[in-house]
C-alpha cells in the first residue's frame, strides 16, 4: 500500500474510532442523564403514557395526573387544582418545555424511576402491573400558604415561612404568580404561547423570588447578622453603648453614612446596642462594621447559611456578602447595603436560628415519599447546618428584637397575647427607585414555631412611603397569626 492510501486509511481509522466513542459515550455513559434532561420530549412522551405521581399538600394533590379525555397522543394530563397559589413549588410538567420547580425537582421519584423504586419497578414488571410514581408529600400548611398570599396580595414580592425546630418549609409565595394548568397544556400552541409570554413579562412571574432570581439588597434585616458578630467578638454586649451620630464619618471618602430620620439615635450621639437595633440606628450598625471588619460580617453571614448551595430539593441561590470591602464598604454591608445581596429564605433562616437557639436547621420542603399504595419510601429527618451563634447570643438577639416589636420599628408586627421577636428593614436598591420593604421575625419569642421572612419590592401599594414596619410588618404578623391558630 502506498504512503497516501496508508494515511488515507489512518484518517479513516480515526473517524470510526471517534464515531463509536461518542456513539458509547452518548448510549451508555450519558444515557441517565439524557433520559433525566426535562427538556427530553421523548422521555416526556414515555412518562406521560403511565401515571406521574402527585405532589400533595396536608393529603390534598396540588399537582397530579388525571386520564387525557380529549384523546390525544397522551394518555394522562398534568393538573393542579390550586393554580396559581402552589405554581412556584410546584413548578409544571410540559411536554413542550420541560418540568420546573419539585416537578422536576423530584421527578425521578415522582415518574418512578428513582433508584429508591427500584424494587418496586422490579415487582410491576414481574406482575404486569402499569407502573406509577411516587407521591410526594410537602412540609408546606394551607393555611399559612393562604395567609401569606392574601396578606402580600398583588405586590411584587416573597414570603418564606419555616419551622425553627426542624427547617420545615410552612409557607412559600412568590408574587406575582402564574398559572401551571396552562403551561402543562397538551396543546402546544396554549403551552408554548403562555410560557413566552411569561418569558416576555417584566415582572419575572416565573421567578421564584423567594429562593432564587434577582437577590435583594436586604437593607436593615442585615443587622441581625452585624449584632450576631458584634456579641460573638466578645467585644460588645446587649448594653454596649455604641457611636450614634445624625451622621457616621466614613474613611477614605467624604461620603457620610446618615440615619433614616436624619437625627442621631440616643444623647450625645450615643446609644446602646439593644436601643440600636429597637430604632434601627443605621450610624451605630456601620460603626460597628468599622470596628468588627469585613471579614467578621462575612464569617458571621456564612455561619447561618450565607453561600452554602442549598437544594430543598429546589435549588436556592446563594445570598453572599462581597469580598474584599473597604471601610467604607464594610460599614455600607453592615446595615445591609453596598453588594449584600440575600433570599427571603436566607433572612428566614437566619431568624430561624436566633429562635432556635443559635443552630440553623436545613430548610426541607419534602415531609415524606410513599409509594402508590401509600407505603413510606422515605421520611427526611431534620438536619443541622451548624451552630451560627451561642445560645447566649441567640438569647440576647431575641431579647433585642423584642424590643423592636414591643417599643420599636415593628410595632405593627404586635399580636395580642404573643411575644413577637423581629427586624424591620428598608433596602435602597436603585437611583430613585422606591425602597424595598422587609421584615423578619419568629414568635413566640421565647418557644418559637415559626420564623418568617416577607420582602415587598419597591414599596408594593405604599411606593415611596413603604418601610419595613409600615408594609411588610404586617403581612409578617397575618402568616405568623396563621402558624399560630
Amino acid at each position: 500500500m502506498n504512503a497516501p492510501l496508508r494515511r488515507l486509511s489512518v484518517v479513516v481509522a480515526a473517524f470510526f474510532a471517534m464515531l463509536l466513542a461518542a456513539s458509547t459515550w452518548i448510549q451508555f455513559v450519558r444515557a441517565d442523564d439524557l433520559n433525566a434532561d426535562p427538556r427530553n420530549s421523548r422521555t416526556l412522551l414515555r412518562e406521560l403514557g403511565r401515571e406521574r405521581g402527585p405532589i400533595v399538600v396536608a393529603g390534598d394533590p396540588v399537582a397530579e395526573s388525571v386520564p387525557d379525555d380529549d384523546q390525544d397522543a397522551f394518555e394522562y394530563q398534568r393538573r393542579y387544582p390550586a393554580g396559581e397559589l402552589y405554581a412556584h413549588l410546584t413548578g409544571y410538567y410540559s411536554v413542550y418545555s420541560g418540568a420546573t420547580g419539585l416537578e422536576a425537582a423530584a421527578g425521578d421519584l415522582l415518574s418512578g424511576s428513582a433508584d429508591q423504586l427500584f424494587y418496586r419497578r422490579l415487582s410491576d414488571l414481574l406482575t404486569g402491573a402499569e407502573p406509577r410514581g411516587a407521591v410526594v408529600e410537602t412540609t408546606v400548611v394551607p393555611a399559612v400558604q393562604q395567609a401569606a398570599a392574601e396578606a402580600l396580595g398583588d405586590q411584587r414580592g416573597a414570603v418564606v415561612a419555616l419551622d425553627p425546630r426542624t427547617g420545615d418549609v410552612l409557607a412559600m409565595v412568590s408574587s406575582p404568580d402564574f398559572d401551571p394548568n396552562a403551561l402543562a397544556s397538551h396543546d402546544r400552541e396554549t403551552a408554548v404561547g403562555t410560557r413566552q409570554a411569561l418569558l416576555d413579562d417584566p415582572a419575572r412571574p416565573l421567578e421564584n423570588r423567594a429562593i432564587s432570581g434577582r437577590l435583594y439588597p436586604p437593607g436593615s434585616v442585615f443587622k441581625l447578622v452585624t449584632a450576631a458578630a458584634a456579641l460573638e467578638s466578645g467585644r460588645y454586649d446587649e448594653n454596649s453603648v455604641v457611636p450614634g451620630p445624625a451622621e457616621l464619618d466614613l474613611p477614605q471618602t467624604t461620603v457620610t453614612l446618615p440615619n433614616a430620620g436624619g437625627g442621631a439615635c440616643g444623647p450625645d450621639d450615643e446609644v446602646s446596642l439593644t436601643d440600636a437595633m429597637r430604632q434601627s440606628c443605621n450610624t451605630a450598625f456601620g460603626a460597628i462594621g468599622l470596628d468588627l471588619g469585613g471579614e467578621a460580617l462575612r464569617d458571621q453571614a456564612e455561619a447561618f447559611g450565607f453561600g452554602q448551595d442549598l437544594r430543598i430539593p429546589l435549588r436556592v441561590t446563594p445570598s453572599s456578602v462581597p469580598e474584599e470591602l473597604n471601610a467604607p464598604q464594610t460599614a455600607q454591608s453592615a446595615i445591609g447595603q453596598y453588594d449584600v445581596r440575600v433570599t427571603p429564605l436566607q433572612m428566614a433562616m437566619v431568624a430561624a436560628a436566633i429562635g432556635n437557639g443559635g443552630v440553623v436547621m436545613e430548610p426541607q420542603l419534602i415531609s415524606s415519599v410513599r409509594s402508590a399504595e401509600l407505603e413510606v419510601i422515605d421520611e427526611p429527618q431534620p438536619t443541622e447546618l451548624g451552630r451560627a451563634v451561642s445560645a447566649e447570643t441567640a438569647a440576647a438577639l431575641t431579647r433585642m428584637m423584642t424590643t423592636v416589636v414591643t417599643d420599636g420599628t415593628g410595632r405593627a408586627a404586635q399580636i395580642d397575647g404573643v411575644d413577637v421577636a423581629g427586624k424591620t428593614g428598608t433596602a435602597q436598591h436603585a437611583p430613585g427607585a422606591a425602597p424595598h420593604a422587609w421584615f423578619t421575625a419568629f414568635a413566640p419569642a421565647q418557644d418559637p414555631t415559626v420564623a418568617v421572612a416577607v420582602v415587598v419590592e419597591e414599596g408594593g401599594e405604599a411606593a415611596s412611603e413603604a418601610s419595613g414596619g409600615r408594609t411588610a410588618a404586617p403581612i409578617a404578623r397575618a402568616v405568623i397569626e396563621a402558624v399560630l391558630r
